[in-house]
């Protein structure tokens, strides 16, 4: 599940995060080449962990604010300006009072063609 998942991401970054330290330390007094080389590593795997974190809470807040009315805007559909900005279905579709009226009196007329 997504609960055990995060955990073993906090706690893989923690040891990592150790691990990237003590590699620093050695690069800083000398170490071996291959240790040196094994830092790029090591922060890439921590790059990753911090990715399943930060999906995992993003999914979370999805489920959050899914029945709510308003939505953070880094969660909403990115899309395009011009989309964002059009009318939505249901704006689209409604009609004015006049119009009403007008259906209402005056409807279309249904003829029976004489074969």
């Amino acid at each position: 599940t997504s609960a055990s998942e995060s955990m073993e991401a906090v706690v893989s970054t923690q040891s990592t995060g150790a691990e990237l330290s003590t590699l620093q330390v050695q690069k800083v007094t000398g170490g071996a080449t291959n240790k040196l080389s094994k830092i790029k590593d090591v922060r890439k795997s921590i790059a990753r962990c911090h990715t399943v974190l930060r999906t995992n809470q993003r999914d979370n807040l999805r489920k959050f604010y899914l029945k709510k009315k308003y939505m953070p805007l880094d969660l909403r559909p990115k899309k395009t300006r011009a989309i964002r900005r059009q009318l939505t279905t249901h704006e689209a579709g409604l009609k004015t009072l006049r119009q009403q009226k007008k259906d209402a009196h005056f409807s279309q007329r249904v003829y029976a063609i004489k074969a």
